[in-house]
């Protein structure tokens, strides 16, 4: 159960950091809405995540000592990716950033940040009862 709940805390810790980047990212793009041929910054990591997490693996069983373990996807290979919008609309001046649309983009990935905050919070304080109750 603790190294289940330690992965959990692994995500989720990815998800913070993917929401953290994607806050730069918007505010540099909020920064640069008046910028010609500016081309907003978007970061992709709940695709990778899902692709990465639901891929099927094979589970292996070694008999003998000197074969190759098997290791299952990890984790810690997974990481939030920095790109340009090439695919929205352009205005006159060639910059593709909507003001309404970015501040959207803040307030809703504010309040997922927040939330993941909180889970980890709890996730913590469920493995600190385990521990403290386990002595």
């Amino acid at each position: 159960m603790l190294e289940k709940s330690l992965m959990g805390i692994n995500i989720l810790e990815k998800s913070m950091n993917a929401c953290w980047m994607r806050n730069e990212a918007i505010v540099n793009n909020i920064a640069n809405v008046d910028t010609p041929n500016y081309k907003r910054d978007m970061v992709k990591f709940e695709t990778v995540l899902e692709e990465n997490l639901s891929s099927t693996s094979i589970e292996g069983k070694m008999t003998h000592e000197k074969h190759l373990a098997i290791q299952p996807k990890s984790i810690e290979n997974i990481n939030p990716v920095m790109a340009k919008d090439l695919k929205s609309k352009y205005r006159k001046d060639g910059n593709n950033i909507n003001i309404d649309a970015e501040m959207a983009r803040l307030a809703k990935n504010t309040l997922q940040y927040n939330l993941l905050a909180q889970r980890v919070s709890g996730k913590i304080r469920k493995l600190k009862m385990l521990v403290k109750d386990g002595r």
